[in-house]
């Protein structure tokens, strides 16, 4: 079964802000990569994130944050960006921050 992927647009803006057009390429060739089997993909998020899952990209730098919403065939994706571990600019703190500001819906509350 092949998945159709969306990608929100704050997503779509920290994709774009990669000036790295390499990284870019190899960034959308990972999420064009969701569409199959997504679920088996990446790993499942804890605590804020919960229901959210992250797969790695472009040499385990960057990681890309999405949902899988089985019943409507779709992946979602919200968040992207590198892994900076306890920093201001860490990719799962900033997914956290636009959850907190509603940005994007939690998943089961659509």
């Amino acid at each position: 079964m092949t998945y159709r992927v969306v990608i929100e647009p704050a997503a779509l803006k920290m994709l774009a802000n990669i000036t790295d057009r390499r990284v870019q390429e190899k960034i959308r060739d990972r999420i064009d990569g969701l569409a199959q089997e997504p679920e088996k993909q990446g790993k499942p998020l804890t605590g804020e994130l919960t229901g959210y899952r992250s797969i790695r990209a472009v040499g385990q730098r960057y990681r890309i944050i999405y949902e899988v919403r089985a019943d409507k065939v779709l992946v979602l994706l919200v968040a992207l960006g590198i892994r900076r571990e306890k920093g201001k600019q860490d990719i799962y703190t900033l997914a956290r921050k636009i959850l907190r500001l509603r940005l994007w819906k939690p998943p089961g509350r659509r």
